[in-house]
């Protein structure tokens, strides 16, 4: 099975063997440990009220669906999966939030220039996604005016092992998409460069939540 053949490609075949899955695993589940600590972070920077948001790598949405329910007056989402987009749509509609949602498929630093800037910008799980972190951060500050969020991959042992075993498998199923480590240290130095501070950090075994405002 080659499943892909560009990056952008590979990126949607990939994730959209789970769109279906992702949408369940949240209607069943709710939100896991970590993305509850983002929306937790968001939420001490008292902006949601009125605001506009940023969703890149949104995946079946509920992120910036949920953000909206709690006051945000619109929000943009991003993906590279058709599937994602599809079940976000369809979840959108189920939450009567289809008339207060915009989604883009493709790569967002390919179609930044098409986006509105936002208030609250959330990268959850898409820094690991992306060969060139510098230039996905740098692309997504550019359209983010007060609250910038993410959550990536700590950097330790453990971490640098789940991402190669998961590499290894990839190749053995002749998938070309492949999952990144890059250094918070770098991630960090690049967001405070632009004038944001940090205002919020948490973390699990595997995982780096930070929210940044200015």
């Amino acid at each position: 099975m080659d499943c892909c053949r560009s990056p952008a490609a590979e990126a949607n075949r990939f994730f959209s063997w789970f769109a279906r899955r992702s949408r369940r695993h949240y209607q069943n589940k709710g939100f896991g440990k970590s993305q509850r600590q983002l929306i937790r972070g968001i939420e001490a920077q008292r902006v949601i009220d009125g605001a506009s948001v940023l969703e890149v790598g949104c995946g079946v949405g509920y992120l910036h669906q949920f953000l909206l329910e709690q006051g945000a007056d619109r929000a943009v989402g991003v993906d590279l999966s058709q599937r994602m987009l599809d079940e976000a749509r369809d979840l959108a509609k189920q939450r009567r939030l289809d008339e207060k949602t915009d989604y883009r498929l493709g790569d967002f630093v390919e179609l930044k220039g098409s986006l509105p800037d936002a208030d609250v910008t959330v990268l959850d799980k898409v820094v690991c996604c992306y060969p060139d972190a510098e230039t996905l951060v740098d692309a997504s500050l550019d359209k983010t005016r007060r609250v910038y969020a993410l959550t990536y991959p700590r950097l330790h042992l453990v971490n640098h092992i789940l991402t190669a075993v998961e590499a290894a498998a990839l190749r053995i199923i002749r998938c070309r998409f492949r999952p990144y480590m890059h250094d918070p240290a770098e991630i960090e130095r690049l967001i405070l460069a632009r004038g944001f501070l940090k205002s919020f950090e948490e973390r699990t075994w595997i995982w780096l939540t930070q929210v940044y405002a200015r």
